[in-house]
């Protein structure tokens, strides 16, 4: 089998992937990532045990247990930029082996759930709900660099939404993912569920306006009355069809789940926004120890 070469994946002195700095034996299986490196201590502190804490940039990360149950929680910075370094790095932890830089015969499928924020695009899913992505469409363009396929339904869903929402090739080519159905089957009883927008950004491309105009002033309002069949656009944020997208194609598990501080619509933001995230990580946490 073919060696990967050093410029390709680099592991540093200490022999642990480049960006994570993470060895495979300090990465569970079931992995939390959030976007916000301080977040990461947020999760880990409901922890029974905790035996791995790396950082490095951005990229922070903590292994421990819950009971007998071993997860990993990893800070990823916000955007799919950082996505593209993070599932690729924590998929060549599982699946390469680093000291002949082979691709392992047995590859292994993680658990890989987004717990992080978001904005709603409906007037019925108010500020401090939780909305669990069915589908992570990119605006971003990150997949697009990837050889892979849409099915017929994702084909027709993608020109769906071109049309509807005048996103045309200036701005990006559309591509949609779809969330891990072993594990969004624990996520129904107090979530939302729908379609999730991923953006290349916070202002212009999520239809904010300070001092510069937009070229698609109508986006907010296209995103909300978009519909295909019985689907519509819950929310947008900025990392879950870069999680979906790439977790696919390697063949892992992915869900992202969003705690709503803003909503678009009624222009409402959250007044404790942290109190809200922290009750999501809790409902995560236990979801995650009692079935995943």
């Amino acid at each position: 089998m073919t060696s990967i070469a050093a410029s390709e994946l680099i592991i540093n002195s200490r022999g642990a992937v480049y960006h994570l700095d993470c060895l495979a034996e300090e990465i569970a299986s079931t992995i939390i990532t959030v976007g916000d490196p301080d977040r990461v201590a947020a999760v880990s502190k409901h922890f029974d045990t905790v035996e791995v804490k790396n950082q490095h940039r951005e990229f922070v990360t903590h292994t421990g247990y819950i009971g007998k149950k071993r997860i990993s929680v990893v800070s990823t910075g916000i955007g799919t930029d950082n996505i593209d370094i993070v599932l690729n790095e924590l998929d060549a932890l599982a699946n390469i082996d680093f000291a002949t830089r082979t691709i392992k015969e047995n590859l292994t499928a993680l658990n890989i759930i987004r717990v992080g924020t978001s904005g709603s695009l409906q007037r019925d899913i108010p500020v401090d709900s939780y909305v669990v992505s069915t589908h992570g469409l990119g605006i971003d363009n990150l997949l697009n660099f990837y050889r892979h396929n849409s099915n017929e339904e994702e084909k027709q869903l993608v020109q769906s939404f071109i049309t509807q929402t005048q996103l045309n090739n200036n701005f990006a080519q559309p591509y949609i993912s779809s969330a891990s159905g072993a594990l969004i089957k624990h996520f129904v009883d107090g979530f939302h569920q729908g379609i999730t927008v991923t953006c290349p950004g916070f202002y212009g491309p999520q239809g904010r306006v300070l001092r510069l105009g937009l070229a698609n002033p109508a986006l907010i309002d296209n995103l909300t009355a978009f519909t295909f069949g019985q689907h519509r656009i819950t929310n947008f944020e900025m990392e879950t069809a870069g999680i979906y997208g790439l977790g696919n194609l390697l063949g892992h598990h992915c869900l992202s789940i969003s705690a709503i501080v803003a909503n678009r619509i009624s222009k409402e933001f959250s007044k404790d926004g942290g109190a809200v995230v922290e009750s999501l990580i809790k409902k995560t946490l236990e979801i995650i120890s009692d079935n995943i």
